[in-house]
């Protein structure tokens, strides 16, 4: 094994403390909101760290230092460009605002709502089998990371028995996430979720710092400058043979920025666990910040472990790698170790425990989270919209929780099963496109576009999912197929806006009551007013900040144009440089070590700046679940008028 005793040390006591803080929410959860959006109680900066973590997930840290591997410095280069779209949607609430305002519990609710039930139905469950599709491989991919990092043998012997190693791994992981799902719901997931996320930045600021202390800039450099002339992996214009990570995934991402927002529903419970619209758009706005310390080292890693494989002064540990992914598994196995193996030379005890402890964390939140989602999912928009009236609060929870137990199940046989035949972030792409190819044009048109029809939400959908469909099954006969995930991503979001739009236009019916929806001018919610504040017409609007933002609120917006506009206009003067006269590879190795040390000394502020304001909102939120009244009607249930 590759862990001493120090390393387990490690790793058990952040298990105990955060399995104590999940047994410590299990009293606060009285109704079905506080299960499904933790009461609606979240402020900016536990929702912001809770859901980064949430998102990040094990299989993204193997999936972000696989394609970083193969892309090098060119995906963080064109990274600035989407930076704006990024802040363009943070600053301006683009979509989450107005549907935090909804008060809808699940994006389905909203949707029969907007639509129709039987819409409702349909969206919700395309949702549930598109994410449990894409869901499928998480553990899998997370125990192989285990098996190799730890250095644990491919069987285990239990009371006589041979017990395969990767399926005891997928079975404890997907465990341990369901039980603190049980414990707590949604409440449970952003507080241990908050716990795990303070500890894995400080983490890989750690981590970062210390790599590039025994891995040297001009080691980097020479290693990096050692690739190919057209697949460059310090040069961005220099890139014309690099396949799948190219500038066209890259701009199809940007795009799906603005498409999809919201559209992914792994971590539907964080849409509407906001404490007002505002506060969710505060936490959006924060984004920028929280992602600094995680894109570090998803940067780095991969850098010093191309440096590793490809330098001669460290010939020794490449072949010891080398050695160990010979008898790996197929190429597409290879790929996902490939890094983690490199780490196992280069990390020393307790760092290798911490890094172990950081991808459980990453894990487990992530299990957890996405199983509340898809779970709760089936329940909330597909079998009690059939059922046709709501649930009694505890049978309600009951079937939610069963309801995680199925995708639990389920999950565990699919990740024994399925062969996955090409680089993560491709396959999420397609599968997840099976519902959010369609939903965006359905979210947008629906929450902006008064003339939206339920029959242009149904066209949007199915043509959405018909295309990435298809792009699974030609995957699994043609492996090799010549388009890859994130342009069938792509053809769905066109053809689906297309339909969404033309069957609009020429549908007929009523225009949607948008103000009533969104609980706006005689519609309003007293219960939540500071949500409802609709913003001037004029003044600070240009920068999206009204008469209710508080002044730390103006310094976060101010804070953030100034640090994503810096980096464009950094992007901006290296692109005509490079148009006029090109730049070598030396001056773009000097500019990137610059870029890594500012990284650096900003990922250190934002541990502490986050740690201080989301201890403050974990305090006023669990005093909030303590004292606040519970509606046993509040439970997505749409009710009709009489």
């Amino acid at each position: 094994m590759n862990h001493t005793p120090l390393d387990w040390g490690i790793l058990v006591a952040f298990v105990v403390l955060v399995a104590t803080t999940a047994l410590l929410t299990r009293p606060l959860v009285r109704g079905v909101a506080d299960f499904l959006a933790a009461g609606r109680t979240a402020g900016r900066y536990i929702l912001s760290v809770s859901q980064g973590i949430a998102a990040l997930g094990a299989i993204t840290v193997v999936g972000m230092l696989e394609m970083n591997y193969v892309a090098g410095f060119q995906q963080t280069w064109w990274g600035f460009t989407s930076a704006i779209v990024v802040l363009l949607v943070a600053v301006s609430g683009w979509v989450i605002y107005r549907f935090r305002e909804t008060r809808c519990l699940t994006l389905a609710e909203f949707f029969e709502r907007r639509y129709s039930r039987s819409f409702r139905i349909f969206a919700g469950l395309l949702a549930y089998i598109s994410g449990i599709i894409n869901f499928g491989i998480f553990p899998a991919v997370e125990a192989r990371f285990f098996i190799h990092f730890v250095g644990l043998p491919t069987e285990l012997n239990a009371a006589g028995l041979a017990v395969p190693t990767f399926a005891l791994l997928v079975f404890l992981l997907l465990g341990a996430a369901l039980l603190f799902v049980y414990l707590g719901g949604q409440v449970a997931v952003i507080v241990t979720d908050f716990v795990q996320g303070l500890f894995v930045s400080a983490v890989f600021v750690g981590i970062t710092v210390y790599l590039l202390r025994i891995v040297r800039w001009d080691q980097i450099a020479a290693a990096l400058a050692s690739a190919p002339a057209d697949a460059s992996l310090l040069n961005p214009f220099h890139t014309s043979q690099v396949r799948d990570f190219n500038f066209w995934y890259f701009l199809i991402g940007m795009a799906g920025i603005v498409y999809g927002t919201m559209s992914w529903q792994g971590t539907q419970g964080y849409n509407a666990s906001a404490r007002s619209a505002h506060e969710a758009r505060m936490a959006s706005v924060l984004y920028a910040w929280r992602m600094i310390p995680q894109s570090l080292v998803l940067l780095v890693v991969p850098v010093v472990a191309y440096t590793v494989l490809h330098h001669p002064d460290f010939a020794d540990k490449a072949e010891r790698v080398g050695s160990l992914l010979s008898g790996a598994g197929s190429e597409t196995l290879q790929n996902q170790i490939r890094v983690p193996l490199v780490l196992t030379t280069l990390l020393p005890a307790g760092l290798m425990g911490a890094f172990t402890a950081v991808m459980l964390a990453a894990s487990v939140t992530t299990l957890g989270t996405y199983m509340h989602s898809w779970g709760s999912i089936l329940v909330q928009d597909v079998l009690v919209p059939l059922r046709g009236e709501p649930l009694a609060p505890r049978a309600h929870l009951a079937w939610l929780r069963l309801s995680m137990a199925g995708v639990a199940l389920f999950t565990f046989a699919f990740s024994l099963l399925f062969q996955q035949s090409q680089y993560i972030f491709l396959f999420f792409a397609v599968t997840g496109a099976i519902f959010a190819g369609g939903s965006g044009a359905v979210i947008i048109g629906g929450l902006y576009w008064r003339r939206g029809t339920s029959a242009a939400a149904f066209t949007a959908m199915i043509l959405g999912a018909l295309i990435s469909v298809g792009g699974i099954v030609i995957h699994q006969i043609r492996p090799g197929f010549f388009i890859n995930g994130q342009v069938f991503w792509a053809i769905a979001m066109a053809a689906a806006s297309a339909g969404y739009i033309v069957v609009s236009l020429f549908g007929r019916g009523e225009p949607a009551r948008l103000k009533a929806l969104l609980h706006r001018g005689a519609a309003a919610d007293p219960i939540e007013p500071e949500g409802n504040v609709e913003r001037p017409a004029r003044g600070w609007r240009a920068l999206a900040m009204g008469s209710g933002f508080s002044g730390s609120d103006r310094a976060i917006y101010v804070a953030t144009y100034a640090w994503t506009f810096g980096w464009v206009a950094v992007f901006a003067i290296g692109t005509a440089i490079n148009l006029a006269r090109g730049a070598s590879d030396a001056a773009w190795a000097g500019f990137w070590r610059v870029y890594v040390g500012i990284q650096i000394a900003a990922a250190c502020l934002v541990v502490v700046w986050f740690a201080a304001g989301g201890i403050r909102d974990l305090v006023r939120m669990l005093r909030e679940l303590r004292g606040m009244r519970r509606d046993s009607s509040d439970d997505g249930f749409v009710r009709r008028e009489p």
